[in-house]
């Protein structure tokens, strides 16, 4: 089956769990990826000398939605649409790039009986408000954006103290490379030595700093996890740079594990979850894929994005829905590395797919992840 057949046919009803499990490698770009799926199984089977769990002893962990993928649905319409499909748990945008389309952060936060209302929403539909999110750049150039997005975190914090929710996400954010500088940085590489010069003041100048205030508020509010994304273009971006920030600054620190950005960097997804986990460092889990086209990638590199349709003749890469850029099989043992490590969070899907878009790409990611799990847990 090709990748077109593949999207016209793939669908909730189409096969059986272990059917589905046995037959979707066909969905993936995964040939170009770093890491083949029987090199994660051997892997998490004992390679890296972890102890994999079996199914009784593993967490039933929840399966929920990042809601920017809904930005014209209201509310009570989103909340039905996600009853229906099952969905256990939300992530919610309480501004910076997600938006607040769902969210009255300020209406929520003067008055605590419509907090409480806007929670038993979701609540008496069987659905968690597990995570909010506000991804921004508070150590930005721009004094009113860094001022904006701050304080865009600090209001997030004092919702989710009220929420009795414990997990925000966002980004590390991009300062300048000197202090006259106006636009973001991104410094990736030390040499020429003014480089190096400007990573070192970026983070000694502006990002420790920033983070320790910011983990000193979140802590005097009662909130212990701040999930950063490892994104392009912020001074966290892989995993090395996490664990740098949060050497520097305290275990509030932790991440958003998103592996769509760490396949194009040629990380070992299951590695990265093993060796996060062993530390207690991942506090959230974007649930998005990569695809790779491999023509594209031996002439450009990875450095070759597209976000938009028209854009993938010329691309190396673009994000899919989840089991279109890697195969059941893999997310199989990726979601069981989550499993093995102890994970407490939920895995929630992001959908930035520029074929599959909206709802639909939501619905089919839903579905790899629910028949994935339900293998897992020997459920099916």
């Amino acid at each position: 089956m090709d990748q077109k057949s593949m999207e016209t046919q793939f669908g909730p009803s189409s096969r059986s769990r272990r059917d589905f499990l046995t037959t979707t490698g066909l969905v993936a770009a995964a040939a170009a990826a770093p890491r083949t799926a029987s090199a994660l199984a051997r892997n998490v089977a004992g390679e890296s000398g972890e102890k994999t769990m079996l199914p009784g002893t593993m967490r039933k962990i929840p399966i929920g939605v990042f809601d920017p993928a809904f930005p014209d649905l209201p509310l009570d319409e989103m909340i039905d649409k996600f009853a229906g499909w099952g969905v256990e748990a939300v992530e919610i945008g309480t501004g910076g790039y997600p938006n607040s389309a769902h969210c009255p952060v300020k209406e929520l936060l003067e008055d605590e009986g419509k907090a409480r209302a806007w929670k038993k929403k979701f609540e008496d539909r069987g659905i968690q408000v597990a995570t909010l999110s506000c991804h921004g750049n508070p150590v930005s150039p721009d004094p009113k954006m860094a001022e904006h997005d701050a304080e865009t975190f600090r209001r997030t914090v004092l919702l989710a103290e009220r929420l009795g929710v414990s997990v925000i996400v966002g980004f590390s954010g991009c300062p300048g490379g000197s202090p006259t500088d106006t636009m973001p940085n991104w410094v990736t590489y030390r040499w020429p030595p003014e480089y190096g010069k400007m990573l070192d003041w970026q983070w000694k100048e502006k990002v420790i700093p920033y983070w320790k205030q910011a983990a000193k508020f979140a802590r005097e509010h009662g909130i212990h996890k701040i999930a950063l994304e490892m994104h392009p273009n912020f001074v966290v971006y892989n995993p090395f740079t996490l664990l740098r920030l949060r050497d520097a600054v305290g275990e509030e620190i932790g991440a958003n594990c998103d592996l769509s950005h760490l396949f194009w960097q040629q990380c070992d997804a299951v590695e990265v979850i093993h060796m996060l986990g062993k530390q207690k460092a991942i506090f959230h889990a974007h649930m998005k894929d990569t695809t790779f086209y491999k023509s594209n990638v031996d002439r450009y590199g990875v450095l070759n994005f597209a976000f938009e349709k028209n854009e993938l003749s010329q691309a190396s890469e673009t994000f899919r829905a989840v089991g279109y850029g890697h195969s059941a099989g893999t997310w199989k043992e990726i979601m069981r590395a989550y499993m093995d490590v102890g994970y407490q969070g939920i895995f929630s899907v992001e959908n930035e797919d520029p074929i599959l878009s909206g709802e639909v790409g939501v619905e089919r990611a839903l579905y790899v992840l629910k028949n994935v799990r339900s293998e897992l847990l020997g459920m099916v």
